[in-house]
């Protein structure tokens, strides 16, 4: 739910660390902060997109959305939030999009470790029939019917098509990773997440964001 908030709100940036709200620059709506993205100003001036939510100094929330930050960097919006000159890096949309990316693939990746991932076709397949995955995982430049047959078995399940077999293969340390799953459990959904705020920076919308426990 957002709604529209005076210009004095708390709310604008990180005064009141105990809210877990914050108010969009480009859009002026209040959100949740895990629904949108964090940067913060160097002491040099310049704005560094906060991934992690971490780096000290006073907050600029901006909605996960390319548009929004076309639109934040258009208006100088970031500068008039900060109250500074802040320098923007060139390909501020690329740099977010390329970032949040790397976020997630790491996170797979931490899920193979952890043990947590199943590929290839058959042993998906398999995963899905006995309810024991939480995620599918799909590469958008996979065989078409094999994605076709994994989604019918998946129904509902949330799933993520966002990446190319290259990428699924690095991230996974394997090769040719095409299909892939995820077992139940804390990181699927930490990966559903991340998933779903890049896919939504991209313009696209997730129809089904809700990992089972």
């Amino acid at each position: 739910m957002t709604k529209e908030i005076r210009r004095s709100d708390p709310r604008d940036g990180d005064g009141d660390l105990s809210d877990p709200q914050r108010r969009c620059i480009a859009t002026g709506q209040i959100r949740d902060k895990d629904s949108l993205l964090r940067f913060a100003v160097s002491p040099d001036g310049l704005l560094v997109f906060d991934i992690d939510r971490k780096l000290p100094g006073r907050g600029i929330w901006i909605t996960p959305d390319a548009k929004a930050v076309e639109l934040a960097v258009k208006k100088r919006l970031f500068a008039r939030s900060a109250k500074q000159a802040v320098t923007v890096p060139e390909d501020l949309v690329g740099l977010i999009d390329r970032a949040l990316s790397r976020q997630c693939l790491a996170l797979l990746g931490l899920a193979r470790k952890g043990g947590m991932v199943t590929t290839g076709f058959a042993k998906v397949e398999k995963a899905l029939q006995s309810g024991k995955a939480a995620l599918l995982v799909e590469a958008v430049d996979g065989s078409e019917d094999g994605r076709r047959k994994l989604l019918r078995i998946a129904g509902s399940l949330p799933r993520i098509d966002q990446f190319t077999i290259a990428e699924l293969s690095q991230a996974l340390g394997r090769e040719n990773v095409v299909h892939a799953c995820l077992a139940k459990g804390a990181m699927a959904t930490r990966i559903m997440t991340a998933a779903s705020r890049l896919a939504q920076f991209r313009g696209r919308m997730e129809t089904n964001t809700e990992v089972p426990e």
